[in-house]
C-alpha cells in the first residue's frame, strides 16, 4: 500500500491511546492517570424519550463492538489486532450510556435494523463491503448533535470512521481493478443496449428485428468491452514497467571510467539531489557500502512478481468487461426473448433495467463509503435520461422512413 500507510500508523496510535482509555475508564482521573473524558452523572429523572434513546444508543454500541469483533475473527495480522482494540474502544461509550441510565438501564434492547443487518453481515461474511457499511455507519453518529453525548464521544466516532477507511483501503485497491471493469461493463450493457432496443422500439421495428438489434448490440458491446479493457490494462501495465529503475548501475559501473562519467545524472533523473546522487554513485564504484536510499533502487526480487493491484490483470479485466456487458445488455432484450412485444416488452424493459441500475449504483455508493441510495438514483437517472433520448430519435426517424 501507498497512502494507506500513514493512516494505519496514525490509527494504531490512536488505537493504543484508547485502549488505555479503557483500561482505566473505571477509575477517577488524576494528574498521574492523565485526562479521562468526562461522565455524564445518572440521571435520576429522565425523560421517557431520553430512557428510549439512550437504551437505544446502548443497543447499537454494544452492536458495533460485536460487528467488530467478527470482523476480526475473520482478518489476519495487523487488522485483526487493530478490530479487536476498536471493538474495546466501544466499551468506553456502552459504560457512558449505562452510567446515564443507572436504573432505568433495564434489559437491552434490540439495536437499530441497520446495526442488526450489519452484525448479521460481519458474522458471517466479512468483506471490504462490511468494512466500507460499517465506515458508513460510523460517519452517521448522532452523537456530535446530541447533548447527552460527550464531544470526545464524537471525536471517536470520527477516529473509528477513520480507522475502519484505512482499513477498508487495501481491499478497495484489490478490488478497484477488475472490480471496476465489472461495474461500468454492466451499466454500459445495460444503458446502451436499453437505449438500442427503445431507439428501435420506437422507429415501429417489429418484435423480432428489435430483438435481434439487442443481441448484435450485446455481442457488439461485449467483444468491443472486452478489446479496450485488455489493450487500457496492457498498456499501463507496460508503462508501469518501462518506469521502473533497472540494474544498469550495477552491470557497468565496474567498466566506467571513474573520472568521466554521466552515473550522477541517473540518480538525478530519479528523483536524488545532487548530494545524495554524488553518495550514489560513490556507493556503485564501491568507495561506500551503504544503501541510503534504497526507495529509489532496483530490487530484483520484486521485479515481474508484484502486480499493481489497482489494475488488476489484463485478461481478468477483459473477461469481467465482456461477462458483465453481456450480462448487462441481456437485461433489457429478456422481455423480447420470452416473446412479448410492443408497449409491455418496453415497459417491462424499463423496469428491469432500473432495478439493475440501482443495484449496480447501490453496490457502488456502499463500497466507496457514500450513499447507496443516491448513486443508485444517479444511475437510474443516467440510464433513463439515454433512454429517452433514443427513444425520440426513433419516433423521429420512424416517422420520417414512414
Amino acid at each position: 500500500m501507498t497512502s494507506a500507510e500513514p493512516h494505519k500508523t496514525q490509527s494504531e496510535h490512536l488505537l493504543t491511546t484508547q485502549a488505555e482509555g479503557v483500561r482505566t475508564a473505571s477509575e477517577d482521573s488524576s494528574p498521574a492517570t492523565g485526562h479521562i473524558p468526562a461522565r455524564h452523572h445518572p440521571v435520576t429523572q429522565p425523560s421517557e424519550a431520553q430512557i428510549r434513546r439512550w437504551r437505544r444508543y446502548l443497543a447499537d454500541e454494544e452492536s458495533e463492538a460485536r460487528i467488530y469483533r467478527y470482523l476480526a475473527q475473520r482478518a489476519e495480522g495487523k487488522d485483526r489486532e487493530i478490530l479487536m482494540q476498536v471493538a474495546e474502544a466501544e466499551k468506553r461509550h456502552q459504560q457512558h450510556w449505562r452510567d446515564m441510565l443507572g436504573e432505568h438501564a433495564g434489559k437491552p434492547s434490540r439495536p437499530s435494523l441497520s446495526s442488526a443487518i450489519l452484525q448479521f453481515l460481519a458474522r458471517h461474511f466479512g468483506s471490504v463491503f462490511i468494512l466500507a457499511m460499517a465506515q458508513r455507519a460510523e460517519s452517521r453518529s448522532p452523537y456530535a448533535e446530541d447533548p447527552d453525548a460527550t464531544e470526545e464521544m464524537a471525536a471517536d466516532e470520527a477516529i473509528h470512521e477513520e480507522i475502519i477507511r484505512a482499513l477498508a483501503t487495501s481491499g478497495r485497491e484489490k478490488l478497484s481493478g477488475n472490480f471496476r471493469a465489472a461495474v461500468f461493463g454492466a451499466n454500459d450493457g445495460l444503458v446502451s443496449n436499453l437505449a438500442l432496443t427503445i431507439g428501435i422500439t420506437a422507429s415501429g421495428a417489429s418484435s423480432s428485428m428489435v430483438l435481434l438489434s439487442g443481441i448484435a448490440g450485446l455481442l457488439a458491446g461485449a467483444l468491443s468491452m472486452a478489446a479496450g479493457e485488455f489493450v487500457s490494462v496492457r498498456s499501463q501495465r507496460e508503462l508501469l514497467d518501462a518506469s521502473q529503475p533497472t540494474q544498469v548501475t550495477l552491470r557497468v559501473a565496474s567498466d566506467l571510467d571513474i573520472n568521466a562519467n554521466e552515473l550522477e545524472l541517473i540518480y538525478r533523473a530519479r528523483g536524488m539531489d545532487e548530494e545524495a546522487a554524488h553518495h550514489r554513485a560513490l556507493e556503485r564504484f564501491g568507495y561506500l557500502d551503504c544503501d541510503c536510499d534504497p526507495s529509489l533502487s532496483h530490487r530484483a526480487d520484486e521485479e515481474g512478481e508484484e502486480e499493481n493491484v489497482a489494475l488488476g490483470t489484463d485478461i481478468g479485466a477483459a473477461a469481467a468487461s465482456f461477462s458483465f456487458f453481456a450480462s448487462g445488455a441481456l437485461v433489457p432484450i429478456l422481455p423480447y426473448i420470452f416473446g412479448l412485444s410492443g408497449l409491455w416488452a418496453m415497459l417491462l424493459s424499463l423496469l428491469f433495467v432500473t432495478m439493475a441500475l440501482g443495484f449496480t449504483g447501490g453496490i457502488v455508493g456502499l463500497l466507496s463509503g457514500s450513499s447507496p441510495m443516491r448513486r443508485g438514483l444517479r444511475q437510474i437517472l443516467i440510464g433513463l435520461g439515454a433512454a429517452g433520448i433514443t427513444y425520440l430519435l426513433g419516433l423521429a426517424f420512424g416517422t420520417t422512413l414512414g
